[in-house]
């Protein structure tokens, strides 16, 4: 089998390093993997085994943030299936922050994408024709109120730039 490397090409490789996975079985160990994020994906290649897994950004919900210590930050990916996978990483390597920006613009990119498919499309006629004609309006509109009078004190005072009614 290929290695990782040969698999992606460089220039899509937004960060690729070491992070830890937590497996699912009873015991939950922590298994090194080096991940390679790309602008679609996270793919994580086990480093005693030749295998790989790729987890899609259109599978994933959200990155959550759930825990810093000193020399880890914890956090868990949860898919649109609702499943959680724990990771960690070292502080200095920041893969969480990077993964969650790379699936902000994967799902900005995708939204931008649907609003100009939409936007291409005709309207669909759900209104009949009678009511896209404008109607005179049923209710008269209201008039506007006199004011009431200003006493001619009151008027030499603004006209001097004075403030209030003394």
């Amino acid at each position: 089998m290929a290695s990782w490397k040969d698999m992606i090409p460089p220039a899509e490789i937004i960060c690729e390093g070491e992070l830890e996975k937590r497996s699912d079985n009873l015991f939950q160990l922590w298994r090194k993997k080096r991940g390679v994020l790309t602008e679609d994906r996270l793919s994580l290649f086990s480093v005693s085994r030749n295998r790989f897994k790729e987890i899609r950004f259109h599978s994933i919900l959200k990155v959550d943030c759930v825990e810093h210590t000193r020399k880890y930050v914890y956090f868990t990916v949860v898919t649109t299936s609702f499943k959680e996978i724990d990771f960690r990483c070292t502080v200095e390597s920041c893969w969480n922050a990077f993964l969650s920006l790379a699936l902000i613009h994967y799902k900005n990119r995708r939204a931008v994408e649907g609003f100009r498919r939409h936007r291409l499309q005709p309207l669909p006629q759900l209104l009949p024709q009678s009511m896209l004609q404008p109607h005179p309006h049923p209710h008269p509109q209201p008039q506007p109120q006199p004011q009431p009078a200003t006493s001619e004190a009151q008027e030499e005072s603004r006209d001097e730039g004075a403030v209030g009614p003394w």
